[in-house]
């Protein structure tokens, strides 16, 4: 196949006008988002000094998605995904920008940005949901696999681009003007959500809340592959994503730099992630997605038991570049592979269950891996959550060998 043909096929979501209007839009608002969450793991770690707070923000972020998440989801069932994701996205702009006020007026404190961190997780907690299942709107569904991975594409993208123009801009004017360009940042995906046409919405039948909510986790009871890759996300999320909670310590204790090295080893993760995403995205048609997801697997693991090792930061680049492209291989692939097999007429319920999981649990692998990081060091705490996720590598081989079958 030559490489327009791989080009072509890697993009096929864009021919669909509405998911085009909707990338764009992600993509600057994602930048601002990335941005925030650089310049705010730093500025906490300039305030406290301490690991453990990394790991409480990011566990007080995630309390929300447990309390929220699958109501989230029946209402993204409910009422029409546009008018939710207009709310929510409004909602965290004005976090940004309260957060930004109290920096310039040098009246931040700790328990600020913890305060805010909770209303920012109640706001994706009803987002995420409503996110995930608004793709099936955009394109047709023999595009939506595709859709997907470009979905992760385009996150990675701006988690690229975010931090590294954040640590530029921390070091240069202040965390304040990273917050109050994250806030303007989502005016490009509400107007975006605003351009974007869609068939007028047929609200579906009323039922009790607690019915939707059973009828979802009975989907999930009944098919066996989304039930193990529901388990499968959660251990992921937990023991993987806390990763990028000890960078702000890892860029100043382990690599003796500053908020500049933040930027980078966050946007090194993130330049590994795209390559991950859009390599699922031109392999879509390839039907090869469970090969790839144990592949993903055994490399996150031993990347991340890398990056651990090195002291340099090139080098370092590199071994979270790996860890990057090895969590979309498993990340990206597990959503692709569940959306194929939800019902239209369940997928807000069943993306809030797997959305409660993938948000839910990693905030508890942050909460854990910092207070480890505090007690043993920050390598000491990567080795032992890599170690585990090795195990678990090494078990789904064993015991599961129709993962390596999935299409």
């Amino acid at each position: 196949m030559g490489s327009p043909a791989i080009i072509s096929q890697t993009f096929t979501a864009l021919r669909h006008r509405n998911y085009r209007i909707y990338l764009i839009g992600q993509v600057f608002s994602l930048s601002g988002t990335w941005m925030q969450f650089a310049a705010q793991g730093y500025l906490l770690y300039e305030l406290t000094k301490s690991p453990a707070y990394l790991g409480y923000v990011a566990f007080i972020d995630g309390v929300p998605a447990w309390l929220f998440t699958l109501y989230g989801g029946i209402i993204a069932d409910r009422i029409p995904r546009r008018t939710l994701l207009l709310i929510t996205q409004s909602f965290m702009m004005t976090l940004a920008f309260i957060l930004s006020a109290l920096v310039f007026t040098d009246l931040v404190a700790p328990w600020h940005i913890l305060v805010l961190a909770f209303f920012l997780g109640v706001g994706n907690a009803f987002e995420a949901p409503a996110r995930q299942s608004f793709t099936i709107e955009l394109v047709t569904r023999e595009d939506l696999t595709n859709a997907i991975s470009l979905n992760a594409a385009m996150f990675n993208a701006a988690n690229i681009v975010g931090p590294a123009i954040g640590g530029l801009v921390y070091a240069w004017v202040g965390p304040g003007w990273c917050f109050s360009i994250n806030g303007l940042s989502f005016i490009a995906v509400i107007l975006a959500l605003v351009l974007i046409r869609l068939p007028r919405f047929t609200p579906p039948p009323q039922r009790n809340i607690m019915m939707d909510v059973q009828e979802g986790f009975q989907f999930i009871r009944q098919d066996a592959t989304v039930r193990f890759l529901i388990l499968a996300v959660g251990i992921v999320s937990i023991f993987s994503f806390s990763l990028q909670t000890l960078i702000p310590a890892w860029a100043t204790n382990v690599l003796k730099g500053d908020v500049r090295t933040n930027g980078m080893l966050l946007a090194a993760r993130g330049a590994g992630a795209l390559m991950g995403a859009l390599t699922l995205a031109s392999l879509s048609g390839r039907n090869i997605r469970g090969k790839l997801w144990l592949i993903g697997s055994f490399v996150l693991p031993l990347g991340m038991l890398s990056f651990s090792w090195v002291r340099n930061l090139p080098i370092s680049l590199i071994m979270l570049a790996t860890t990057g492209w090895a969590m979309m291989a498993l990340a990206n692939n597990t959503n692709a592979l569940i959306q194929s097999g939800v019902p239209d007429h369940l997928r807000g319920r069943v993306m809030g269950i797997y959305t409660l999981v993938f948000l839910g649990f990693a905030p508890v692998g942050s909460l854990i891996i910092g207070w480890l990081a505090t007690w043993l060091g920050e390598p000491a705490a990567l080795q032992i959550f890599a170690a585990v996720l090795l195990t678990f590598a090494v078990w789904v081989t064993l015991r599961h060998p129709e993962i390596r079958a999935l299409r």
